[in-house]
């Protein structure tokens, strides 16, 4: 039996210098919030944290750009991302930001903490510096000649032609990408956090981790066998959160320092809005509650090395995550996506053509949880006309309409059984059941093919009982057969609802189940409809996509990288 209580759920951070992309959809917000529902239908304490990741080096070059402030553009960029991840459905408890005071308060007490302690250490590193501007350059602001394919527009911290992480300083003739000026290398003074220090109890945890994803446990190891050295915890920037020590004007937390007591700061704030400031501390203090973090690949080394390493440095006693289910990448139409050559399908956009559960669907049967996946528009509209319309939506339509044609809108006496309908009803408990370990496995996408089969097992069933020759020859057996698919109609409202609540909220409703969907509506015996329960014939769930529609979606992408 499981020793916790209750499981703390983090997605990674967003970055407010633009809005949501299908590659963060699958990365991180839909798994994570269909394992978060799945875990609310099952009655068990669950708590989502997330929020905008406001500080660094992107967010003020973006800002230059426009002529505001930082505060300006990631207070705007905080509307739309939030906005646009709640109406595709993505159910956080509390949704914050890192440019928030509870986040400088949580950032600095926690470095506090880590600097009393010992367990930072001060050292020097070479940073580019610009004599125009009269300060440090930090690695985005500085362009040259990539060392490795010569290409001429190099960032500092990777080339964008052939995909290197670089080393700064080995870039060829360097320069500001402010004012194209020339910039020099020169000492600056910073803390590191000495993981090298730390490696032995790292990995010692890491090799207990039996459950984890390979790519996380392997990432992990390669970072061993080269061997942890120091990590800056502090830059020299403008923007960020402010070094709370005296003779420190300038310099600032490092973002991948801060972004991850993000999680900490956002619960601090569900606290205090719920009037119960400590509650916090059940959350991250207590060996009773399970943390699980929801990222993409790009992120592992901070969530499973780094922020591990801060939590256990901590002088309170903070838990460590119980599991990273961390996801590979998803490309798009074949080709990696890029928000630099705008090669992206844009949660905004999406949204103003589609319905939110089609894309949950979609991504959920795609999702690239051991490698990378592929989402195609010609994909995405077979699955929702082939699955979501021909299947779940055409058994829903087909049964209702049957119960409300003949049985006047209720559910049907149940009759004698015969072993077709024992086995279907057996059949409907095993996959149930089948959904509940996969999804206790975090294996969300053999959970959504698993609710794709016993959805075309329900069609099956229809089919060989045939009501629409029954009504006429044997009433009492058509209502038997119909009380089935009453049965597993209801059942869909409730395991669906994890991948599909939008849709699975209107079907709810329609069988006029007193009660809360999420919290009610996961499946059981006792939980059966009974003969005689009026339902109502909801409106069509899933209507097709025309041809057209796509098309249009495949020439938006090709236009907008031309």
């Amino acid at each position: 039996m499981s020793r916790f209580q209750r499981t703390l759920v983090t997605a990674a951070l967003p970055y407010a210098n633009g809005p949501i992309h299908l590659g963060h959809l699958a990365g991180v917000y839909v798994p994570a919030d269909i394992y978060v529902r799945y875990l609310r239908a099952r009655g068990q304490s669950v708590l989502f944290i997330c929020g905008s990741d406001e500080h660094g080096v992107p967010i003020t070059l973006a800002a230059e750009k426009e002529g505001i402030s930082p505060k300006e553009l990631v207070d705007r960029n905080y509307v739309g991302i939030r906005d646009s991840l709640r109406d595709l459905g993505i159910s956080f408890d509390n949704f914050s930001q890192t440019s928030r005071p509870i986040h400088t308060q949580t950032s600095q007490e926690f470095f506090l903490d880590l600097h009393a302690s010992g367990n930072l250490r001060q050292g020097t590193s070479q940073q580019f510096y610009s004599e125009s501007a009269g300060r440090f350059l930090p690695d985005r602001y500085v362009e040259g000649t990539c060392p490795h394919c010569d290409h001429e527009s190099a960032r500092g911290d990777q080339c964008e032609r052939c995909g290197t992480q670089i080393e700064a300083e080995t870039l060829i003739k360097p320069r500001s990408v402010v004012d194209d000026s020339a910039v020099t290398l020169k000492d600056s003074t910073h803390w590191f956090l000495p993981m090298g220090d730390m490696q032995p109890w790292l990995e010692q945890w890491i090799n207990s981790k039996t459950d984890w994803r390979e790519n996380v446990t392997n990432y992990c190891r390669g970072w061993f066998r080269q061997g942890l050295g120091d990590r800056a915890v502090t830059r020299d920037l403008d923007w960020g959160v402010p070094v709370p020590l005296e003779n420190h004007e300038g310099k600032v937390l490092y973002v991948w320092f801060d972004a991850p007591i993000g999680y900490v700061s956002a619960t601090k704030e569900w606290a205090n809005d719920r009037d119960d400031p400590e509650a916090w501390r059940t959350w991250w203090q207590d060996d009773s509650t399970r943390l699980l973090h929801f990222l993409g690949k790009d992120n592992i080394v901070f969530h499973a090395l780094l922020f591990p390493a801060m939590l256990n440095a901590h002088s309170e006693s903070y838990i460590v995550p119980d599991n990273i289910p961390a996801n590979e990448f998803l490309n798009l139409e074949g080709d990696k996506l890029s928000t630099s050559r705008n090669y992206a399908v844009w949660l905004p956009d999406y949204l103003e053509s589609f319905a939110p559960d089609s894309l949950r669907y979609c991504l959920a049967r795609n999702l690239p949880e051991s490698r990378d996946t592929n989402f195609t528009w010609a994909d995405f509209q077979a699955r929702h006309n082939n699955e979501l319309a021909d299947i779940l939506g055409n058994f829903i339509n087909r049964t209702l309409t049957f119960v409300e044609k003949y049985f006047d809108g209720r559910v049907p006496e149940m009759g004698e059984l015969l072993d077709v309908d024992r086995q279907a009803l057996a059949h409907l408990d095993t996959s149930i059941g089948q959904v509940e370990r996969l999804m206790e496995s975090f294996e969300i996408r053999a959970a959504a093919e698993a609710l794709l089969l016993v959805t075309k097992e329900a069609n099956r069933y229809f089919d060989e009982v045939q009501p629409w020759a029954t009504r006429k020859s044997d009433l009492a057996r058509c209502g038997t057969s119909l009380y089935v698919c009453c049965q597993f109609v209801r059942a869909f409202a409730g395991i669906w609802a994890i991948i599909l609540p939008e849709s699975m909220e209107k079907l709810w409703d329609a069988l006029n189940i007193p009660g809360n969907l999420e919290s009610e509506g996961w499946p059981s015996k006792e939980r059966r409809l009974p003969a005689g329960h009026p339902v109502g014939k909801p409106e069509i769930l899933f209507q097709k996509i025309e041809d057209e529609t796509i098309a249009a979606q495949v020439e938006r992408l090709r236009a907008a990288t031309q």
